[in-house]
């Protein structure tokens, strides 16, 4: 009998019958086998097998109206306190929508087809199937406004150091209104995972932040912190470990936590080949030119994703809304917990860690070229027989 193609080499086609009761880890290994279907289970083995071993650090990046879901408290959360996220680059609106929870103001489900403007007549703001009193924005504004005037608030910090802060009074004040969870900020801010935003001024928390400075309130959240902060966690995670991407959505955080390999490789001069890992859930095409849907492939190209683990990466076009509850119970039912890394507490000597990298090459380019003396000892012996 002749010897089978490799391309028939991949696994049978012979799934059981769904059972009642079945785990969704189960569920998603062995019903879950073609299409974007088996995308989802690739991206499950993905996380399990490689991404959350060999001391392999995690960065989570989010886009897209997520928290105002419930998906920080229901997803997020889990998965901080499992110690299989280690950091995170968000928009201010996830953060933002986050604090409502923490501040125990209600979001309710209602219907896309609605009257918007009855909605507005009445106060009643939409986010798509999402529903919620005006008032929600305002007692949100109102937490932000009398927050960042206390004296922590008053100097330039990173995103990051920000959103710890702010996690650090929401958690208290959920102990106050005696919550029974808590919102992705106060977790955050518990487990050490530092929250980075790739636009600060692009949400209701710039805004805020923004009026406040029109009074002479000294807060300034500096992008460049959060662009050499991000470096430092990657460089130091490629140190006897392995740095993994899990991106929902695309957009502004896709691309910033991808460039952190290139501020590394082509700005910083550091010698590095790229992400370990990458995966990314997202309904956006490639064919448009867009950074959204732009694929691993073309991500090696500027440095971001090393070539030599392009197998590894897996791309599932699907509603984030969807895969992250499965890919969350997938990992909570197969992965035993990891140690919190604590990132946030670490930043500091992450970031001496990057100067030094930093200074060395600038010191080596700086260097003048060798000159080499015929008959110098570092060159190889000659033959003075001849001639």
């Amino acid at each position: 009998m002749a010897e089978p193609s490799d391309y028939l080499k991949g696994s049978r086609i012979a799934p059981e019958p769904i059972r009642p009761g079945m785990a969704i880890s189960d569920l998603i290994r062995r019903t879950f086998l073609a299409y974007n279907a088996a995308r989802l289970n690739e991206a499950g083995r993905l996380l399990a097998e490689k991404m959350l071993r060999d001391n392999g650090t995690v960065g989570l990046a989010l886009s897209g109206a997520l928290t105002p879901a419930g998906l920080g408290i229901s997803c997020l959360a889990p998965l901080l306190r499992g110690g299989y996220v280690d950091w995170i680059v968000t928009t201010g609106a996830n953060l933002y929508h986050d604090t409502h929870f923490g501040l125990g103001l209600p979001l309710h489900q209602g219907s896309p087809h609605l009257d918007d403007i009855r909605l507005r007549r009445e106060g009643i703001v939409r986010i798509y199937d999402i529903l919620f009193d005006y008032g929600v924005l305002l007692s949100t504004d109102r937490f932000y406004r009398e927050l960042i005037t206390t004296p922590p608030f008053q100097r330039t910090m990173s995103s990051a150091e920000f959103h710890f802060l702010v996690g650090k009074f929401l958690r208290e004040r959920e102990k106050v209104l005696g919550a029974t969870e808590s919102c992705l900020l106060a977790v955050a801010y518990e487990c050490g995972v530092p929250l980075y935003t790739s636009s600060p001024g692009d949400s209701s928390i710039g805004m805020n932040v923004a009026a406040a400075s029109l009074e002479g309130n000294r807060l300034c959240v500096d992008p460049s912190q959060d662009v050499n902060e991000t470096a430092a966690i990657v460089l130091n995670a490629k140190k006897g470990g392995s740095s993994g991407v899990w991106i929902l959505g695309g957009g502004s955080p896709k691309n910033f936590i991808l460039q952190t390999e290139p501020h590394l490789q082509e700005v910083l001069s550091i010698a590095e080949t790229g992400h370990d890992y990458f995966l990314q859930v997202t309904d956006a095409r490639p064919d448009t030119g867009g950074l959204s849907g732009a694929t691993p492939a073309e991500a090696v190209s500027w440095g971001k994703v090393d070539p030599a683990r392009l197998p590894d990466a897996v791309v599932v076009y699907c509603d984030s809304t969807i895969a992250l509850p499965l890919l969350c119970a997938y990992i909570l039912e197969s992965t035993p917990p990891r140690p919190l890394k604590r990132l946030h507490d670490r930043r500091e000597l992450l970031l001496e860690s990057l100067r030094d990298a930093h200074l060395q090459t600038r010191v080596q380019q700086m260097l003048p070229p060798k000159i080499k003396v015929p008959g110098h000892r570092e060159d190889p012996p000659q033959d003075r027989t001849r001639g």
